[in-house]
């Protein structure tokens, strides 16, 4: 089933479940997914999209930028345009475009540069510090936190998705881990020690949000 959407044709695909209500979102810019009951007819489904209209509009919009920041390669917080030649192996910056193999040498050169870089970072942050055990390095995609301290193992995890910022909210979020070595918990003095060394964390915290 087609529904034209602002000019733009959408394939909306219906899948029937079990369920009373009916639910909408966008599997991408091309297919509206429509889930609802057993029963529910077609043509009544068409005027429940031309009902929410205005609301289809604004979750078409946020799903097209979504797959527009996809589309790019973040580094350091600059947006390149990735270019699969097929023939670079190691990948090569040049000006707003960024020139490799295949997606799985970008890949490869992502995990890479997160390592090189967070370590590295790390490695110049820490002499500011007193008395931080030593602790290991772990980096890997998280969803809903940019870094954690595991005092219990002397263990920092860092989101692999700070590579995509910029450097100082990397070294940010090392702080702010590292701190936790003096203050488990969120609390006045835990911020404290945060604002010593990173005395514009606020503003940081707002970035990384947005």
């Amino acid at each position: 089933m087609e529904y034209l959407l602002d000019n733009n044709i959408i394939n909306v695909k219906i899948i029937r479940k079990n369920i009373k209500n009916l639910y909408m979102r966008f599997e991408n810019t091309n297919t509206l997914l429509v889930t609802c009951n057993l029963f529910i007819r077609e043509k009544e489904i068409m005027n429940i999209l031309k009902k929410n209209m205005n609301a289809l509009l604004k979750m078409y919009d946020q799903k097209k930028k979504e797959e527009e920041k996809e589309s790019y390669f973040y580094y350091l917080g600059t947006p390149y345009i990735p270019v699969l030649d097929g023939i670079t192996k190691t990948p090569t910056f040049d000006n707003q475009k960024i020139i490799a193999k295949d997606q799985k040498t970008l890949d490869r050169f992502y995990q890479k540069e997160c390592n090189r870089i967070f370590q590295s970072e790390i490695e110049r942050i820490i002499p500011f510090f007193e008395n931080i055990p030593k602790f290991t390095l772990k980096i890997r995609n998280m969803k809903t936190r940019w870094g954690v301290n595991n005092r219990g193992n002397n263990t920092i995890t860092l989101n692999s998705e700070l590579l995509k910022k910029d450097l100082d909210l990397l070294d940010y979020v090392i702080i702010h881990e590292l701190c936790h070595f003096y203050e488990a918990n969120h609390s006045k003095a835990f911020w404290k020690h945060v604002e010593e060394y990173y005395p514009k964390y606020k503003e940081a915290r707002k970035r990384l949000r947005g």
